[in-house]
């Protein structure tokens, strides 16, 4: 410990040193721009080694310059924005597994709003999603852990884990008068990121729920699959986190024949990249209407504000999550990284994403269609269609047993919930029924 202090006050000794020789050579030369930089570098790298030495001199606790160190790194770098962070050789770890096996998890994407931690998005058929979290959900605790000050990376690092350990959230969702009890059992999760089905005789639903390697492919294939029917699409983008750009960018390819799909800005010059659509990638030109919503992060959010500014699609629901910045791992040595923003996303129009988000042409609040039905409103020739449908039923019914009966309705219900988007589906989701009544207005007028 008492080499150590040496070798600390060594250090700042020398620094201050070869401040003291800058500034005299300043005096002697003249100053310059350069110069004056590069003493100020020097004055503050001794600034912060004369402050880890006072630290650990004087500390309650007897931490060493590792520990004290790791914390200045975990500092700095949760200072610069909600998304960069240090990476210990214990989290850096837990990346590499995360991104090459399986992991036990909720099925959340989060990330800061306000300094809170946010739920981006529930992934569909997670556990999370199966206990009722909701986008724009705040975690105040994670097994009775307060947040506050907690970074992204060690939430994350707390609520993953193995499949079948149970883990408490304390939630706190707006109109709730008190934070939500969530009681949720990890699971390995799996996510089917693309499915299709078709409305009526003319029209194809695409829901994509993450953005992951085949995302451009699946849906090029469902557009080919229903082209000779399709005469407009409704994409659904609600409650997607994101993930990887360049099938954000080939997706927007199917739609766009040319111009920019989004742009990357960096501090450096070889951060900075233009994504431009081609002709040979579009597939379709009928009409598109995109829903988002809060839980539109991300890739999601540079599909659907590239296929506004291009008005190629009209954008239905609520304004997406703002999450418009690029992160990059770069690794400090073999056991150790961080994780820093480079650069920020731009919009064909020049417009930023990052913590604006894109605005829907349309504004739709979830729910459902409310409507009351006349029951004295069935004409005559209905009510005697309706009525031989009902006899004819009763005649089947002789011939079948209960149990075959039981099981053809049960996969009729199961066929008709996989492949098509119903009236009764629409009713529960007036964001939905919105976006397929503009979708017909733009087939109409299209002719």
């Amino acid at each position: 410990m008492k080499n150590k202090k040496y070798i600390t006050f060594g250090f700042f000794s020398v620094a201050i040193a070869m401040a003291m020789f800058v500034s005299t050579a300043f005096a002697s030369q003249g100053p310059t721009q350069e110069y004056a930089k590069e003493a100020s570098r020097l004055e503050s790298l001794a600034k912060f080694t004369k402050v880890i030495s006072i630290v650990e001199q004087y500390n309650v606790d007897d931490l060493t310059i590792e520990e004290l160190m790791d914390k200045s790194l975990q500092g700095m770098l949760s200072n610069l924005d909600a998304h960069s962070s240090y990476l210990t050789k214990k989290d850096y770890k837990k990346l590499t597994v995360q991104t090459n096996g399986e992991f036990g998890g909720l099925g959340i994407t989060v990330g800061m709003r306000d300094g809170a931690l946010t739920v981006i998005a529930p992934i569909e058929g997670t556990p999370a999603d199966k206990a009722g979290m909701k986008a724009g959900d705040i975690i105040l605790k994670i097994d009775n852990q307060s947040t506050i000050n907690m970074t992204i990376d060690e939430a994350v690092s707390k609520m993953r884990g193995k499949p079948g350990d149970p883990i408490e959230l304390a939630v706190v969702r707006q109109g709730e008068v008190k934070p939500l009890t969530m009681n949720i059992v990890r699971d390995i999760i799996t996510i089917e990121s693309v499915y299709s089905k078709t409305i009526g005789e003319d029209m194809l639903y695409i829901r994509i729920t993450n953005f992951d390697k085949k995302v451009v492919a699946d849906v090029a294939e469902a557009i080919k699959k229903h082209k000779e029917m399709t005469k407009g699409i409704v994409l659904d983008l609600r409650n997607n986190p994101g993930g990887l750009l360049d099938q954000a960018v080939g997706l927007v390819d199917l739609f766009v024949d040319k111009g920019d799909i989004v742009s990357q800005k960096g501090r450096k010059e070889s951060d900075n990249k233009v994504y431009e659509a081609s002709k040979s990638a579009t597939i379709t030109d009928v009409p598109v209407v995109v829903l988002v919503n809060a839980g539109s992060a991300s890739a999601s959010e540079i599909v659907s504000g590239a296929l506004q500014d291009h008005k190629r699609a009209v954008i239905i629901g609520e304004n997406t999550f703002g999450k418009g910045s690029v992160q990059v791992i770069l690794p400090i040595n073999d056991e150790e990284a961080i994780k820093l923003t480079i650069a920020r996303y731009y919009l064909p129009s020049g417009k930023t994403i990052q913590a604006v988000g894109v605005k829907p042409d349309i504004h739709v609040l979830p729910g459902e269609v409310t409507s009351e039905e006349n029951e004295f409103a069935i004409k005559e020739a209905d009510l005697k269609k309706h009525l031989k449908q009902e006899l004819n039923k009763l005649d089947e019914t002789d011939k079948k047993s209960n149990k075959d009966l039981k099981a053809e309705a049960d996969k009729a219900k199961k066929d008709e919930k996989k492949d098509i988007i119903t009236i009764q589906d629409m009713q529960k989701d007036i964001q939905l029924k919105e976006a397929v009544d503009i979708t017909r207005a733009l087939i109409i007028v299209k002719g």
